[in-house]
């Protein structure tokens, strides 16, 4: 079940929030916890076990760790990393190292072929939080397995994020107050985030689609750059669309999700980019992996062997495959020479040679991303620079045709319009409720007619 299909906005959200809002507080989290397991078991229920064991697991090391008794308490954490790493590494990266190995000679080893349970990256990470910041004496003990349970399987975050941890919502899950700005506030993030995925996320990749099965000769140089532009655009509107419909409905649910967008294309370096992007990864490898590593109290040479090794593990954490690794070892690359002199001279430039340089290495990375086989995005990344055609007929006529998504999706994402909505909404408050039923019933209009409507991140 995806947020943007009529059964989620006309069918399970209507019926969740009457239950939820019509029982006492003391069973709201029972009441989340079950309606979110049967949103993760609606396409595949079998997980819904893999989810009840990490659940438990986590919870029940959680019990041990905060006894703090002797070496039990570091025992048990140790553990329950393990448990959760192994847990994340047979699913996802399994087939792959198998795959690698039967490369390598080993024939006799045969791929698993187990379908990938979905969000288990982001419901990983997140419920790592809890032992992690337990032992760190950063939060306390839930008693609860219920409301431990609800915490790791809420259904507005579970599937792809913002990645939350414990800590932060650790008061909420005891006691939440709502108010009627917080149900209006975030049904309006709820409506912005359906537009960026129905509006835009959907039509620029439909583009992509188009651009990306060209046959070479009908690839130039403008159409690869074209079509690689409108892949950023695709995957920026459906993961912040995702994550503002997510951080919507928390909202409206009693819960504060940290944001996990802040403008990246407006970035003015890679460094800049990266705390702009999916700001909850990074902040997660950042306190749970590059500090503990050291960060940069160890000298120069550590702290680059600590970056790789944070953009290693951010690659493989997006996806088992060779060109997510190069992605992520791409951006440590350029992190890197940013941090040792790159960033001096990029801080004496224009403005427009920062953001420039910044979105050519952003668009250049997108590549990797967009295509899981490796010699097709070697292939389209070549037809970039050394296409014979620097222009073609079909250049213009994708320019043409999609010159309105391209601006729109190019403007909404600077602050320009955020600018002007909240201009409008202290001038005439009532427009903005009626433009979000507006955007909701044209959403639902392309929802109708849809044939192309996916989440790129569930597979992560």
């Amino acid at each position: 079940m995806v947020f943007s299909s009529l059964t989620f906005l006309y069918a399970y959200l209507p019926v969740v929030l009457i239950v939820y809002f019509l029982c006492p507080w003391k069973y709201r989290n029972l009441v989340l916890f079950l309606v979110s397991l049967f949103f993760y078991g609606w396409g595949e229920p079998v997980y819904v076990l893999v989810m009840l064991a990490s659940i438990l697991m986590n919870w029940l090391m959680g019990k041990i760790i905060a006894r703090r008794e002797g070496t039990a308490a570091k025992r048990a954490l140790i553990l329950c990393i393990i448990f959760n790493l192994c847990l994340l590494g047979f699913f996802k990266y399994a087939d792959f190292l198998i795959n690698n190995l039967r490369a390598l000679g080993l024939r006799s080893l045969h791929p698993l072929n187990i379908s990938l349970p979905i969000g288990i990256s982001f419901y990983t990470f997140q419920t790592m939080s809890y032992p992690i910041d337990l032992y760190r004496r950063q939060t306390t003990e839930q008693k609860s397995f219920i409301s431990f349970g609800a915490y790791v399987v809420m259904f507005p975050q579970l599937i792809a994020g913002p990645i939350v941890r414990y800590v932060e919502v650790v008061e909420e899950l005891g006691h939440r107050t709502i108010s009627l700005d917080d149900v209006h506030d975030g049904l309006l993030r709820f409506c912005q985030g359906l537009a960026k995925k129905v509006l835009l996320a959907n039509a620029c990749g439909a583009v992509f689609e188009e651009i990306s099965a060209l046959p070479d000769p009908d690839m130039s140089v403008l159409t690869a750059w074209l079509g690689i532009l409108f892949y950023a655009f695709q995957i920026y509107y459906d993961f912040s669309g995702y994550s503002d419909m997510a951080i919507g409905i928390g909202r409206i649910l009693g819960f504060h999700f940290p944001e996990n967008f802040n403008h990246p294309y407006t970035a003015d370096s890679i460094t800049d980019f990266w705390r702009r992007w999916h700001m909850t990864l990074s902040y997660w490898f950042r306190d749970y992996v590059y500090i503990p590593l050291g960060g940069n109290r160890k000298g120069l040479p550590r702290q680059i062997l600590n970056i790789l090794i944070v953009w290693f593990l951010t690659g493989m954490w997006h996806g088992a495959a060779w060109n997510f690794i190069i992605w992520g070892l791409l951006y440590g690359i350029v992190l890197i020479l940013e941090k040792v002199f790159l960033l001096r001279y990029l801080q004496r430039s224009p403005k427009i040679l920062r953001h420039g340089y910044t979105m050519i290495i952003v668009l250049i990375a997108w590549v990797f991303f967009a295509f899981t086989d490796l010699g097709k995005a070697l292939h389209y990344l070549s037809l970039m620079f050394t296409s014979p055609h620097l222009y073609s007929g079909l250049t213009l006529y994708y320019l043409r045709d999609n010159l309105t998504v391209l601006v729109l999706a190019a403007l909404a994402s600077t602050t320009l319009l955020q600018n002007c909505g909240r201009r409008l909404q202290k001038a005439a408050p009532w427009t903005v409720p009626v433009l979000c039923v507006l955007c909701l019933l044209i959403c639902t209009a392309f929802i109708v007619d849809a044939s192309y409507n996916p989440f790129l991140y569930f597979r992560f």
